[in-house]
């Protein structure tokens, strides 16, 4: 009698798999400690010229809403942003801490990689209590040029209905 297979087990990945999982894991990882340790003028480096940042919320998405509470069309927007968040806004200090999951290859075409990672975004005021954020998935296209990995596109869809307060920095 043989047994059905089980639909956990997964196929062998190969070297050029796993090469390019360590590429999007470090990927994020650097993004992640950019926007933690406050590097904010470094954020946009990490996207293509001509590349899209939203920032939208999980409802909107998936009823094919297009409002969103960021929405970049380039990085010269990114870099008016940080501009924004470094020298004109004043809010109370926090830093944040971002707990991002293994990224989850959904395809590849067309030189694009086509990607999606869990996150979790903790705000710590100081002498305060530590709080979350945002909860939700990056939805990412994802291009190799000659100065490594770039999002061609970062979606962040968040979970929760609510941000806490107002979006200042980055996910």
């Amino acid at each position: 009698m043989s047994q059905a297979p089980n639909p956990a087990q997964q196929a062998p990945v190969s070297l050029a798999e796993l090469q390019l999982q360590f590429a999007l894991d470090q990927l994020n990882t650097a993004y992640a400690a950019a926007l933690d340790d406050k590097r904010f003028d470094d954020w946009p480096d990490f996207f293509l010229e001509q590349a899209h940042y939203k920032v939208q919320a999980r409802e909107n998405f998936d009823r094919g809403l297009p409002l969103a509470l960021i929405a970049l069309e380039s990085r010269g927007m990114m870099k008016d942003r940080v501009y924004g968040v470094t020298q004109t806004i004043y809010h109370g200090p926090y830093y944040t801490r971002h707990v991002i999951s293994p990224s989850r290859l959904m395809g590849q075409a067309g030189g694009r990689i086509q990607a999606q990672t869990s996150y979790a975004v903790f705000r710590c005021r100081p002498a305060g209590v530590s709080e979350v954020y945002s909860v939700g998935r990056y939805i990412d296209e994802i291009v190799q040029t000659p100065a490594g990995l770039k999002f061609a596109s970062r979606l962040c869809v968040y979970d929760s209905e609510m941000i806490l307060n107002s979006l200042i920095y980055p996910i």
